[in-house]
């Protein structure tokens, strides 16, 4: 069923400065929610909130945050825990980092777990309590097509994102019944600034590769008005719901009491000793 207009209602929406986070608020503007903006430049924050409330007269409210600093998360969770009002965390906010594991700077890849995982976390935590209260909302995570689609570079990220994925799909399973959805949102390589100083430029993904960001969220908003639970913009529908059948089938057999027999046959003392 697509989200209906909430008057009153609002929706909000980490790294809204630009990118996917800026279409995901104007996009819940049209849908009649009025939106806390969340992001780490003011500026642009508060450019976008008088742009989204000239165009559509939804009230856009700004909150400047750096949410791998502990005072500046806590005031996000603390909106999401108790302000009644809040009905939708588009849980966006996220970095990049591209390069060989054994060169990347570590101090650059603990932030990026910081804030893919741990600040996500938190966010995810704190909506699922307040829009849990209030039986019912929409929680949104975003991950990536890298959380399956790995590449020689991408370690750390595609395990962020991997986590993200794993974790939505417990989090859906935990909240059902209760009021609160919840969507994975696996996009692939869109035209944003994310690659910035990512360590992979944009200009080196081919074009045949990447979406433009108002279609991605749109495909987005597509999959949660039809009741997904992971949404990849460019994977047909039959594909992924053909990988989801197949590892609902292998995951009953992931714990057993005793190895298979290709492991068992192998294991110390079951095999002949060389001459």
């Amino acid at each position: 069923m697509p989200m209906s207009t909430h008057a009153g209602k609002i929706a909000v929406v980490t790294g809204a400065s630009g990118g996917m986070g800026a279409v995901f608020a104007q996009r819940l503007a049209d849908r009649g929610y009025d939106l806390l903006l969340v992001a780490r430049d003011k500026a642009r924050l508060e450019s976008l909130a008088a742009a989204i409330t000239a165009r559509t007269g939804r009230r856009a409210e700004v909150l400047v945050a750096d949410l791998t600093q502990d005072a500046e998360l806590a005031r996000v969770e603390e909106r999401l825990r108790t302000d009644t009002a809040v009905r939708v965390l588009i849980n966006n906010a996220g970095g990049g980092l591209f390069g060989p594991l054994a060169t990347i700077d570590p101090s650059a890849a603990s932030a990026l777990i910081e804030l893919n995982v741990t600040a996500f976390t938190k966010l995810a935590a704190a909506a699922a309590a307040g829009l849990g209260a209030q039986g019912d909302g929409v929680i949104v995570n975003v991950s990536s097509a890298l959380a399956v689609g790995v590449l020689p570079i991408s370690a750390v990220y595609s395990g962020t994102k991997a986590y993200v994925l794993s974790f939505t799909q417990a989090l859906a399973k935990e909240l059902a019944g209760t009021g609160v959805r919840v969507q994975t949102f696996m996009p692939g390589a869109t035209g944003t600034g994310f690659w910035n100083g990512s360590g992979l430029e944009l200009a080196d993904i081919p074009d045949g590769l990447v979406m433009s960001v108002t279609d991605a969220v749109d495909a987005a908003f597509a999959g949660l008005d039809a009741g997904e639970t992971v949404t990849v913009p460019s994977l047909p529908d039959s594909d992924w719901s053909k990988l989801r059948a197949d590892m609902q089938t292998l995951a009953p057999r992931f714990s057993g009491s005793e190895p298979a027999a290709r492991y068992s046959d192998r294991r110390t003392g079951d095999t002949q000793q060389p001459k």
